[in-house]
């Protein structure tokens, strides 16, 4: 699959301004041949981790034009929004096929608790998984790179890419790129993460989604503006690292905290 990345940035809590971009985003993105599309956290509204405005859910007009959007170009989108509930809002990611149906959901099991997201947010419960083209795909977002156990969790599954939509801040862009790296070394599957760009009144971010593969390298990088990053991933060189050098079949399955 020909993946792009859309480092963007957000239009900020203005819904259908962040549509019509998206919309010219996914156009540029056929051009280029891409089969699949995905952009940044909370890409219709700018991640706020205390603002709990603007929430969706999937049957709402928002998420419904993304899903036209998809037909329209045949192309599969992952998106980023604030998911409506009974309750806290959920920070959620959706797979969109080119049929416009859903594939996957996922929402965020770790919430950026020194920005207090976990006071407004409600944590996700479960993995986000679906299988396009060569590819088993799982869904994290943002501050879940910080946690192997859950990469390892999708890698048990049989994933080999994992999309990461992230509002990754300038200041700890160095550890965005070494966590996106880590991750794919550790569990020898393709990690693309998409981050945001531009000033926000959260945040300064600086774009460099990037796209790790199996062996821990950088296959493609974006800079600090906002671009659209193509690479062609494919599902079976991950699957070919793992029978080749079968790492996993050596871990302990021990209870460390008693050793």
């Amino acid at each position: 699959m020909i993946l792009c990345l859309a480092q963007m940035t957000p239009c900020w809590n203005d819904p259908l301004s962040g549509l019509k971009k998206i919309r010219t985003c996914v156009a540029e993105a056929v051009e280029g041949d891409a089969s699949f599309i995905a952009f940044p956290e909370q890409f219709l509204t700018g991640w706020d981790p205390n603002d709990t405005s603007w929430t969706f859910d999937e049957s709402e007009e928002e998420i419904s034009q993304l899903r036209e959007i998809a037909r329209d170009y045949s192309i599969g989108i992952l998106g980023s929004f604030r998911e409506k509930r009974n309750g806290p809002p959920r920070n959620t990611c959706i797979a969109i096929g080119p049929d416009g149906r859903t594939c996957a959901t996922y929402s965020k099991i770790h919430l950026f608790s020194p920005a207090s997201e976990d006071r407004y947010y409600a944590p996700g419960d479960s993995l986000g998984i679906f299988s396009f083209d060569s590819c088993k795909i799982g869904l994290a977002i943002c501050y879940d790179l910080r946690f192997a156990t859950l990469f390892q969790a999708y890698r048990n599954k049989g994933v080999n890419l994992m999309l990461v939509p992230s509002a990754w801040p300038a200041a700890r862009l160095k550890h965005f790129n070494l966590f996106t790296t880590s991750r794919a070394a550790e569990f020898q599957t393709f990690v693309a993460s998409i981050n945001t760009v531009g000033t926000t009144p959260v945040d300064v971010y600086t774009g460099g989604s990037c796209i790790a593969g199996p062996d821990g390298t950088i296959r493609a990088r974006g800079s600090d503006l906002e671009e659209l990053i193509f690479y062609e991933v494919k599902g079976s060189e991950a699957d070919t690292i793992r029978a080749e050098f079968p790492v996993h079949q050596d871990m302990q399955k021990a209870n460390y905290d008693q050793i």
